[in-house]
């Protein structure tokens, strides 16, 4: 497997495309022959794919599910020789699915067994901003924090991960998050089988040194942190999986710190796309190609043959550069993901119905306020970075909201929204593509295009205790490119957010 080189750099205009100073004209042609990663036929695909277990739960004496969650260290025997020390909820490395239906009351009993404080944070999850696990919820060394909510939104495949503010890139790459999945009472014939025909698949980029550790540094010309050169999915490198039934739901989750994939098949078959971050879209959509920015998930159903094999491949990406920052940005790598070997015989008692979920209902709500937000750089939101005591602006309960958001340079970036879901109404004017007609808690913003995001604010108030909104590309939201919003019933108004002690417990 082709490694890239790692060059002495420097990048000049933060707010721009850049200039790349290198050491002269040859030493830049050689880079840039040598900055594409391309793996096809290079995966050797022979260890199982790991899914991860269905997180336990009890029910309480207030018939709450409540769940418990360690966060600690460990080792994993990733590659033969010594063992990779790690991170994980409830094992050594990423954690358990949690599994939950619409309408329950939910209780988490979360202990950081580490020896600094981190988060957890429930992306794509719609709750009250005490129990969001951002960075005002850090939970110290030995400390332990008690989220409680109901569930109160469709079916949808989210996930967690840590939000402690300047370093959730270190600790999600060390092995923090996991998926959570919510169900409701939808009569439904899609495949359903956990880890049979529906199968979470968390998709990560790592690299590793000689002693087989995880290597955080970012050596390479990578304008958006670090870029791994393997692959792996729920913790397994050159995962297969064996089908045994004619149709599969993947759950795709791209959980890299900062790599967009492209998914498709090598032998570009077609699949069916019925889900994106929020929940089920109202009919299927036929496509073979998915591009994913870090923190966005899919559902997807692909169709297999009896004895036949299949791999899923990241395809260069379709769009999302300007000049050459999608070759060093991982934008034109051909990454080998995961091998399918169908059975002789297959199973067929599933479908993809016409009609699936509700569509998103935004596009003619009358806004009670618009916003404009230009993400440049690394750590700029509309020319400011975060502040841990700023709140930007409130917003009110029961409302409905119009964002346009805009790339404003050349690097890859992204836009996350916590509590909410959001309807993207518009491209630059137009319709968007069928793969951002669902609701949406992440979106890829392709540079100098405006994105107009529709957005309703419901159920929970606190004029104190923010939500984030960030670029998700990691090392952009750890350097400051991310604000704070309240929301705020009738006749508050912003208050002061209390300061995190991380030295003490959070409950």
């Amino acid at each position: 497997m082709k490694r890239r080189t790692a060059l002495k750099w420097s990048l000049i205009g933060a707010g721009g495309a850049g200039a790349l100073v290198l050491g002269g004209a040859g030493t830049v042609a050689y880079f840039w022959a040598d900055a594409r990663l391309d793996t096809v036929g290079k995966v050797a695909f022979d260890t199982p794919l790991a899914v991860p277990p269905l997180a336990e739960s009890t029910r309480d004496a207030s018939g709450a599910r409540r769940f418990d969650l360690e966060i600690q260290s460990g080792t994993v025997a990733f590659k033969d020789g010594r063992e990779t020390e790690t991170w994980g909820l409830n094992g050594a490395f990423l954690g358990p699915t949690i599994r939950a239906e619409r309408g329950e009351e939910v209780a988490f009993a979360v202990r950081n067994g580490l020896d600094e404080g981190t988060s957890i944070h429930w992306h794509g999850m719609h709750l009250p901003a005490v129990m969001d696990g951002g960075p005002h919820q850090e939970v110290a060394p030995g400390g332990d924090w008690a989220p409680q909510w109901t569930i109160d939104q469709p079916a949808a495949t989210l996930w967690y991960h840590p939000h402690p503010h300047g370093r959730t890139a270190t600790h999600v790459y060390r092995g923090l998050a996991g998926m959570f999945i919510i169900d409701d009472d939808a009569d439904l014939n899609l495949p359903r089988t956990y880890g049979v025909d529906d199968v979470p698949m968390i998709v990560q980029d790592r690299k590793f040194n000689d002693d087989n550790q995880f290597d955080d540094t970012n050596t390479f010309l990578s304008s958006q942190g670090l870029l791994g050169d393997e692959i792996m999915v729920n913790g397994t490198l050159g995962p297969y999986f064996d089908v045994t039934t004619r149709l599969v739901r993947l759950r795709l989750l791209n959980g890299s710190l900062s790599r967009l994939y492209n998914f498709g098949f090598g032998d570009g078959r077609p699949f069916s796309l019925i889900a994106t971050d929020g929940g089920l879209l109202p009919s299927a959509w036929e496509t073979d190609r998915l591009q994913l920015s870090p923190g966005e998930r899919v559902e997807i159903v692909v169709a297999f043959e009896p004895g036949e094999t299949a791999v899923l491949r990241s395809h260069a990406a379709d769009e999302g550069y300007t000049g050459p920052l999608g070759r060093l940005n991982g934008g034109d790598d051909t990454l080998d993901i995961c091998e399918f070997r169908a059975a002789a015989s297959l199973d067929d008692a599933t479908e993809v119905p016409e009609t699936m979920g509700a569509a998103p209902d935004l596009a003619d709500a009358e806004p009670a306020e618009e916003r404009s937000f230009t993400l440049t750089g690394f750590n700029q939101i509309n020319g400011e970075s975060m502040d841990m005591q700023r709140i930007d602006f409130g917003v009110r309960e029961g409302t409905v909201e119009v964002w346009e958001v805009k790339n404003g340079d050349g690097y890859l970036h992204n836009f996350h929204v916590h509590d909410v879901q959001y309807q993207v109404i518009s491209v630059d004017g137009e319709e968007p593509p069928p793969r951002l007609r669902g609701w949406k808690d992440t979106v890829q913003l392709v540079p100098q295009r405006r994105y107009r995001l529709a957005m309703r604010f419901t159920d929970y108030t606190d004029p104190n205790l923010p939500y984030m909104y960030h670029c998700h590309i990691l090392a952009h939201e750890d350097s400051g490119m991310m604000g704070q919003f309240v929301v705020l019933g009738e006749g508050e108004s912003i208050g002061e957010v209390p300061v995190v002690d991380s030295a003490h417990s959070h409950g």
